[in-house]
């Protein structure tokens, strides 16, 4: 099957991020131990967790390196945990990934990714690398996400740079993402993934005295309110 997608990533993830694209340096595998802050969190079961963020991944045009017939890019977002994936290592360059392509500018704060080890083995990922920017020639390393025999929804911040308030981290800006499988548990050279979520940042809510929709012009601000 043809590569479904003409954007060729490079082998392994550099270490170099704009710190005006507000993207951090990608966090070597293994930095993040289970329960650290920022490290993956699973949620075990096949359907996909009931969080607070909002799920955009509708709004994308979605792709992958290659394909066997019948397992495209079209599983990833079908809601169905018994579909997948299905890279194939005869058609498509390594390593394989999956490209997420909106047609604007979108707020992307994490990352769930339904990955099933009991059932795939050795065409399970281990290593991920997690790539963002405004098009193909000018993608950023994000984060490596490292994983021990995930069976669940990995879910996950897509950027490991601080937020300003303090609490958590902050969400990304971006009309690309791709998610690279560096390489597969046990050396497999092929890769199933059975469902992927773009979650956006939490709407924060306006206080009483806030206005849903301000004025902004100088001659609606002149009387916006009562001297």
């Amino acid at each position: 099957m043809a590569s479904a997608s003409a954007v060729a990533p490079i082998p392994m993830p550099t270490v170099a991020v704009a710190a005006r694209r507000r993207l951090a340096q990608p966090v070597p595998a293994g930095a993040l131990p289970p329960g650290a802050e920022g490290a993956p969190i699973i949620y075990t079961g096949k359907k996909a967790p009931k969080v607070p963020w909002p799920d955009i991944g509708h709004l994308a045009k979605w792709s992958v390196s290659s394909f066997k017939f019948g397992f495209g890019p079209e599983c990833l977002t079908d809601d169905d945990p018994d579909t997948f994936w299905h890279s194939s290592s005869s058609d498509g360059p390594q390593p394989h990934f999956i490209t997420i392509e909106f047609p604007r500018k979108v707020s992307v704060q994490k990352l769930s990714i339904y990955l099933n080890y009991p059932l795939d083995d050795s065409y399970t990922p281990a290593n991920m690398c997690i790539r963002a920017g405004t098009g193909p020639v000018d993608m950023q390393d994000l984060r490596i996400v490292s994983l021990e025999k995930p069976d669940g929804w990995v879910t996950f911040d897509i950027c490991l740079e601080p937020s300003e308030e303090g609490e958590g981290f902050k969400h990304i800006d971006v009309y690309m993402i791709q998610i690279l499988i560096m390489n597969n548990h046990m050396n497999g050279k092929d890769t199933h993934v059975r469902g992927v979520k773009v979650l956006g940042p939490l709407e924060r809510k306006l206080q009483a005295y806030e206005e849903p929709f301000p004025f902004v012009t100088p001659p609606f601000k002149m009387y916006e309110c009562i001297r």
